[in-house]
């Protein structure tokens, strides 16, 4: 470890090609993050029962998303590993089968957030208000499904093979046509009606067809690696669907794992009040933008490490593991100093109680606290696992911290021993604590390299 600390910054093509990946997804995801936090402003302007109701509505959405991003990111640990040894006709042949995958997934989870919005909204929250608002929000944002899928599958699968730019650039468009069109929807601007929350979810819906349409226009103008035509995509054995899915199945469990928990979290939240739901929200929306540089980092290790091993080098793709492990160790730091600093002048940004305030404010300095093991967590399991073809370790670490540590302690919390809501969430983050050693354990131990496309 002495030996990789002192070469850390001698290394210049690491960093070269760490930055050439993390930069535009870092940039991506604070664009991202930032507008959302812009969104959250403006529907908060309508009321607490309004940004509940969007944050109720946007948990559903993200179900969807681990969903379809655990598989697509499962099936990146092959592109990743494949373009290491340049295999282009086997890298297209993953891209078809995420796609129909994809596609298949944003149809049945849409078709039943059009047919029984109200019963989901109400798994959550009891308000009318908040019902009633959610389930209007859900039924227009459901018919972004599709075209979100078909994004994230270009989107992961550039990134693969070393465009990351182009993603960034595309969804930089996107969300700044989101709030463009919120602030016409949301408040009646330019001649449109007042739609309200409603009008949050058309600006999203038509953003997200801007960004599925210009994106895929690239990939084929460009001619480049992923402009597959569809024979080349549909060219699947049985041998090769059953070898990619083996491994591809653990990411999207791990994602729908802890998505599933993060649901729980959100009911629990929901049962324990409005003003609770609406302080998780702000609180969420907040924590999100500090860590885009986190998802930067370990997008770019789960690349770098399965390229290398992809390649034979596996003793370089180890070497990485640990630069990387340091670097998350030095961010997650930093953030959280610069989180507990910065936490009560951004929350001045929105126009709720002074108890959301205050409750938002108790969540964000414990937030503060436990960012270092946050961050490490996430490159180690996101990046690191996942890039050396470890992800049914990943699932496993997952399911046992967040089912049987977190997810039991968020409701003795909050119905056992009734505790405020930033309590809550207090009892929540000692599932990141015992993640963080059941994890190190693992990357001290160099099990976790494995070489997936070997025999493909």
């Amino acid at each position: 470890m002495e030996s990789v600390t002192r070469n850390l910054f001698k290394d210049k093509e690491f960093f070269r090609t760490l930055f050439k990946l993390a930069l535009p997804i870092i940039i991506q995801n604070f664009i991202a993050s930032f507008l959302n936090m812009i969104d959250t402003i403006m529907v908060g302007r309508l009321g607490e029962a309004q940004i509940a109701s969007v944050g109720i509505a946007n948990q559903y959405f993200l179900l969807f998303n681990l969903l379809v991003l655990g598989t697509f990111s499962g099936c990146g640990i092959f592109i990743s590993q494949f373009w290491g040894k340049r295999d282009i006709k086997n890298i297209r042949r993953i891209l078809g089968l995420a796609l129909i995958s994809g596609i298949i997934i944003s149809l049945i989870l849409a078709s039943m957030a059009a047919i029984f919005p109200t019963q989901i909204i109400s798994i959550f929250n009891k308000d009318p208000k908040v019902i009633l608002y959610g389930s209007q929000y859900l039924k227009v944002i459901c018919i972004s499904y599709i075209f979100t899928a078909i994004t994230l599958a270009y989107s992961v699968s550039l990134r693969c093979v070393g465009q990351a730019i182009v993603p960034m650039l595309v969804s930089a468009v996107a969300l700044l046509c989101n709030t463009f069109f919120n602030y016409i929807f949301i408040f009646g601007k330019f001649g449109a009606p007042v739609l309200g929350v409603k009008g949050a979810a058309l600006a999203t819906l038509i953003a997200r067809i801007i960004e599925s349409v210009l994106l895929v226009t690239y990939v084929y103008k460009t001619k480049g690696v992923l402009a597959a035509k569809l024979g080349e995509m549909l060219d699947l054995t049985k041998e090769f669907i059953i070898k990619v899915v083996s491994t591809v199945i653990h990411v999207v469990l791990n994602e729908a794992c802890w998505g599933l928990g993060t649901i729980v979290y959100s009911a629990v939240y929901g049962r324990i009040g409005t003003k609770a739901v609406a302080s998780v929200q702000i609180c969420t929306t907040v924590q999100n933008l500090f860590m885009v540089i986190t998802f930067g980092i370990a997008n770019a290790a789960t690349v770098m490490i399965g390229n290398k091993i992809g390649a034979n080098k596996e003793d370089l793709g180890k070497i990485y593991a640990k630069r990387f492990s340091i670097i998350g160790c030095t961010i997650g730091l930093s953030l959280g100093i610069l989180l507990w600093i910065s936490s009560s002048h951004i929350l001045s940004l929105f126009n709720v109680s002074n108890e959301v305030v205050h409750d938002s404010l108790i969540i964000l300095r414990i937030t503060s606290i436990i960012m270092i093991i946050r961050v490490f967590n996430i490159i180690l399991i996101v990046g690191i696992l996942r890039g050396g073809g470890d992800a049914k370790y990943s699932l496993m670490v997952e399911a046992f911290t967040m089912w049987c540590i977190g997810v039991p302690l968020s409701l003795i919390g909050a119905f056992l021993l009734k505790f405020p809501v930033y309590w809550v969430v207090a009892l929540v983050t000692i599932e990141e604590i015992v993640k963080c050693i059941v994890g190190l354990t693992r990357l001290l131990s160099n099990r976790w390299v494995r070489n997936v496309v070997l025999d493909m």
